[in-house]
């Protein structure tokens, strides 16, 4: 079966339907381009279009990605940093996506998963393997052992 190719007004149309749906960034576009059997010269008009438009628009996906990442699956800066970074995010729209992040939720959130794999944990463990392993835990979320660590001795004093 012949693949058939799509005219830029088509290309357009597609992808402005594709860019509406949820904020995309560059590379996710492109790859739907070039999917899509468009290449070269178009594909560039194509991107610029969509840019110029506002489909297209790099720092709003990063406000949205670190937003709902942070709120839905509680990943720390560090995960959603190497997310960015795997999506070719510019460290400007990065740092601008981060401020999404207010830190007293921030330190809430670490603190409420910290609490959680604690007790799980201490079921099985002393205090000092449970406390090891939930800062771990939180580590491989995406969080900053230093904030962890700080956050685990005000949870001990509670305690």
């Amino acid at each position: 079966m012949q693949k058939k190719y799509l005219t830029k007004a088509q290309a357009l149309k597609k992808l402005q339907r594709y860019c509406a749906y949820q904020d995309r960034c560059h590379s996710e576009v492109r790859s739907k381009l070039i999917e899509l059997g468009v290449y070269g010269d178009t594909l560039e008009e194509v991107m610029a279009e969509l840019i110029i438009d506002r489909f297209l628009d790099e720092e709003r996906f990063a406000r949205s990605y670190v937003g709902g990442k942070f709120r839905v699956k509680k990943w720390g800066r560090i995960r959603i940093k190497q997310e960015l970074r795997r999506r070719k995010i510019s460290a400007y729209c990065t740092k601008k996506g981060l401020e999404e992040i207010e830190e007293e939720d921030y330190l809430a959130c670490l603190r409420t998963i910290l609490e959680k794999k604690i007790k799980e944990y201490s079921r099985k463990d002393n205090d000092f393997i449970s406390h090891q392993k939930a800062a771990v835990y939180a580590n491989g979320r995406g969080y900053e052992y230093p904030l962890i660590w700080e956050i685990l001795r005000e949870i001990r004093v509670d305690s």
